[in-house]
């Protein structure tokens, strides 16, 4: 005897209350093995794949794809039995009609033939409207029952020339069907909207593409405005000459990534400054909580990075026992799991500091916005070949800008500016770092 089981959104994380239905990996009335993926939901910080709890067959999608549920909402059912069982009789019983509406053969038949198949499968003569798709994770769990007439009528399907189907039918001439009068025509060329003389490449370019915002770009946005109008941000700068870091990288390269399998990166030498740089100023450190503030003796450093569906900021936690080694793997582990968006929500939770690097994008001064209830950001710029003053002399130096944008209401200017300049000479003399200096 068959039992349905709930299927429900599990707990993906400290103060996680909602997420946003991706795909479902499987349809309605496919059979799922246990802990096998199900359905993968999107949550604030990253996507996470729900998993079958037991074996079975999905018998009810009950939230689809880009619909919100709450931690612990039913989302769909399984049926746990005799899933082979069922199948075969459902074959069986499906083939049974099929075989009763097939025509008995006259003797005609034997003289009239059929048309036969092409060298591709379609039966000769026969055309299709619409081209051959793989359905979307979405169709195929609304199953074939589900009408989607706006989907096959509306829906535009843009040529080579960029225009929509509509407008491409208009210049199309009918197979077959009444003819149309000459007064229709003339009567719907002129309702269109003219434009103005030496402008009619506008007509192909002037779309507009309604897209919601996923639940992890809402977040982000309300993140955003909440660090606005909550701290008091202020954004100093300073630049660090990058010729000392270059040519410990260019001399050392090859022996570190032979040793340790990964390249030597920016990342790992920032971090570390960084982190002496939170040891003398604790106050970058710290965050505001209600009424108090609360100073941590540990580093927890966040690492922005550019993820398969937008920004994210995983964790390093406690950075200040990490070599530089363990730094530049963490930090490449984590860049391609957020590209693949396979981070998990604990690693992006916390966090007592934030990093960013606009460089990798090419930009060479901006202002970050903290990440809230964290009191600072360091930002990161490209690396560009500049004329600076050197005892007396102008030389070229590989030079970057770098920002510091900060809490005021817990961090003061000379705090901010005293941190930033502690960066700045851990840089540019590596080995202040190897001896703590």
């Amino acid at each position: 005897m068959a039992v349905e089981i709930e299927v429900k959104v599990p707990e993906v994380g400290e103060s996680i209350t909602e997420v946003e239905i991706g795909n479902w990996l499987k349809a309605v009335g496919d059979s799922v093995q246990q802990d096998e993926d199900l359905v993968v939901i999107e949550t604030d910080k990253a996507t996470v794949e729900v998993f079958a709890p037991q074996t079975g067959t999905l018998s009810k999608i009950l939230k689809k794809s880009g619909e919100t549920a709450h931690v612990g909402e039913v989302i769909g059912h399984l049926e746990i039995g005799d899933a082979k069982t069922k199948n075969r009789q459902q074959d069986n019983s499906s083939a049974k009609p099929a075989a009763a509406k097939t025509p008995p053969r006259n003797r005609r038949d034997k003289d009239t033939k059929r048309p036969d198949s092409g060298d591709d499968g379609d039966a000769v003569g026969y055309t299709d409207d619409l081209p051959e798709t793989e359905p979307t994770s979405t169709e195929a769990a609304q199953g074939p029952d589900v009408e989607r007439p706006a989907q096959l009528i509306e829906e535009p399907q843009s040529g080579q020339t960029g225009e929509p189907a509509a407008v491409e039918s208009e210049q199309r001439q009918p197979e077959a069907g009444p003819a149309v009068s000459p007064d229709r025509v003339e009567i719907t060329e002129s309702s269109k909207a003219p434009l103005a003389p030496g402008t009619d490449h506008l007509r192909e370019a002037r779309e507009e593409k309604v897209v919601p915002m996923t639940q992890l770009r809402r977040r982000v946005a309300e993140r955003l405005v909440e660090a606005q109008q909550t701290a008091a941000l202020l954004t100093t700068f300073n630049e660090i000459d990058m010729s000392a870091v270059d040519a410990l990288r260019q001399r050392h390269q090859d022996d570190f990534k032979d040793k340790h399998n990964v390249k030597l990166g920016l990342m790992s030498f920032f971090v570390k400054a960084a982190i002496e740089a939170l040891k003398g100023i604790p106050e970058v450190n710290a965050e505001i909580r209600d009424q108090s503030i609360v100073y941590r003796s540990y580093f927890d450093i966040g690492v922005a990075v550019g993820g398969g569906r937008g920004l994210v900021v995983p964790v390093l936690r406690n950075a200040e026992r990490m070599s530089f080694a363990g730094i530049e793997k963490a930090v490449s582990d984590i860049a391609r799991r957020a590209r693949e968006n396979k981070l998990r929500p604990d690693e992006l939770q916390g966090g007592t500091f934030t990093i960013t690097n606009g460089g990798v994008y090419g930009s060479l001064l901006s202002t970050p916005i903290i990440n809230p209830p964290q009191s600072a950001i360091l930002g990161m710029h490209a690396i560009q070949d500049r004329p600076v003053v050197r005892d007396g002399a102008m030389v070229i130096r590989p030079m970057m800008y770098v920002a510091l944008t900060y809490d005021h209401r817990i961090i003061d200017g000379r705090e901010a500016v005293t941190f930033l300049k502690q960066i700045k000479e851990s840089i540019e003399e590596p080995v202040r770092m190897l001896l703590q200096l």
